[in-house]
């Protein structure tokens, strides 16, 4: 180690191989102190996310320690921590743009928490839900694309921390933890629609999660920070006239993880009710042949025409 230390001064300087070996010891030491930290941490408690947390936090702390503690080593020529700082901040924000962006990103989604680890998403053309956020990026357990209401397609997206300043952000669990939901449900105009609304009311009084008491409550508490209001939270079934026949929308409230779960209970239901019903009949695409001999116009060896259309 003696010649080691000597080459390294013949080499370096006297002064430049002290600071060296200074900086060596003071990362050496806080990586240690930073394993210590965690290690204790998972031996008090056996909760994934408190693990997740205190490694976050505690790299977070050791980082900017050795930041400072090695460039205080390395400037101690320069008066006072605040120049350090400066001068080492205007330099990197001329190279480091898109980097420095990412930080303050960072630092913005930390204080201002517009998301956390857990929740789902949509930003930019992207949505999924948190699994990590870093230093410059955060780290999307990706959903939707080719995969219906809202399910995970397996992939792992990572998006660039800076972009919650120049992409849309959209929520699905902060303020208020629930979406909305429609099922359409078209009927032929010769259905008794009056008939089938009544049956699609008593399938969402059914099915429909007993989400409104606690709906109402996270409802006030979300409007204490934003303009939210809704004069009514309960499931409701609306009338609509299309081309090919009646509309009916079922409305409810959902909890965006149960989308899917919640739309194919109901569409069961629906199915089982209508087959009970013969005046009530689903309106779906349908062709016409009309041959004009056959049905009767013009006279024998006419030619034959054709009619097509679609309805309900």
């Amino acid at each position: 180690m003696p010649e080691f230390l000597q080459a390294l001064q013949d080499r370096l300087g006297e002064a430049s191989s002290q600071r060296l070996v200074q900086s060596l010891a003071i990362v050496l030491a806080l990586l240690l102190l930073r394993w210590l930290a965690v290690r204790l941490v998972l031996r008090r408690t056996d909760d994934p996310r408190a693990h997740y947390q205190a490694r976050k936090i505690v790299s977070y702390v050791t980082a900017a320690l050795i930041l400072i503690l090695v460039g205080r080593v390395w400037f101690q020529g320069v008066a006072s921590l605040a120049t350090f700082i400066g001068l080492v901040s205007a330099g990197v924000a001329i190279a480091l743009k898109d980097p420095i962006t990412d930080v303050a990103g960072w630092a913005f989604i930390l204080s201002r928490r517009p998301f956390g680890v857990g929740d789902r998403i949509q930003i930019g053309e992207h949505a999924g839900d948190v699994v990590d956020v870093r230093l410059f990026q955060f780290t999307l357990l990706e959903i939707g694309n080719w995969v219906d209401a809202d399910q995970s397609t397996g992939r792992i997206i990572h998006v660039p921390n800076g972009e919650v300043f120049t992409k849309p952000l959209a929520n699905y669990v902060r303020g208020f933890r629930f979406i909305w939901h429609e099922i359409p449900v078209l009927l032929t105009f010769e259905s008794d629609w009056k008939k089938a609304k009544t049956i699609l009311g008593e399938v969402l009084a059914e099915h429909a999660e007993k989400l409104t008491p606690d709906a109402e409550r996270r409802l006030q508490v979300a409007s204490r920070r934003y303009m939210i209001f809704y004069s009514a939270l309960t499931p409701i079934v609306y009338t609509t006239v299309r081309d090919s026949g009646v509309l009916l929308t079922m409305r409810y409230l959902s909890d965006p993880r149960r989308r899917r779960g919640t739309e194919e209970t109901m569409w069961e239901a629906i199915l089982e009710r209508f087959a009970e019903h013969p005046d009530v009949d689903f309106a779906y695409p349908t062709v016409r042949y009309f041959d004009h001999f056959s049905e009767g116009h013009g006279e024998e060896g006419a030619d034959d025409k054709f009619v097509g259309g679609v309805g309900g």
